[in-house]
């Protein structure tokens, strides 16, 4: 699915496209450049879930966690990491694995931890300011 975004305020709509799309997926790989939107788009993905938690990069914290009803998002950040040794120590198996959402920037951090299934969205800018948001069941 191919989604192109001209303003912030189509983000609701593309958010909603992206969860529906991602069907049973409740994983997802953010990749992009530096400054593509990812953290704005999974701020608008966590608004669409239902959490009313502030939805901030957890690029020094690693994971930042966000409350729902009945639910629970792990925010993850992995740009940071020297290596794939720090997300083990982490214990990422126990937030990739819990049945939560999760959404992962940087995923191409730890490529050998990546779970088998998930929904991949990439990011681009544009020259004219949109942004190309490509999401993929994987």
């Amino acid at each position: 699915m191919l989604i192109t975004i001209q303003s912030l305020a189509e983000l609701p709509a593309a958010a909603e496209a992206i969860i529906a799309h991602a069907s049973n997926n409740r994983i997802f790989l953010f990749y992009g450049d530096m400054g593509a939107g990812k953290t704005t788009l999974i701020k608008s993905l966590c608004s669409a879930l239902g959490t009313s938690d502030t939805v901030t990069s957890p690029t020094f914290a690693i994971v930042n966690e966000y409350q729902m009803v009945n639910d629970k998002i792990y925010h993850f950040d992995f740009y940071r990491l020297k290596n794939q040794t720090e997300a083990l120590d982490m214990g990422y198996e126990e937030y990739f694995y819990a049945g939560a959402w999760c959404f992962i920037e940087w995923p191409e951090k730890i490529p050998d931890l990546l779970p088998l299934n998930y929904t991949r969205v990439s990011i681009a800018a544009l020259a004219d300011g949109s942004r190309q948001i490509d999401v993929e069941n994987i």
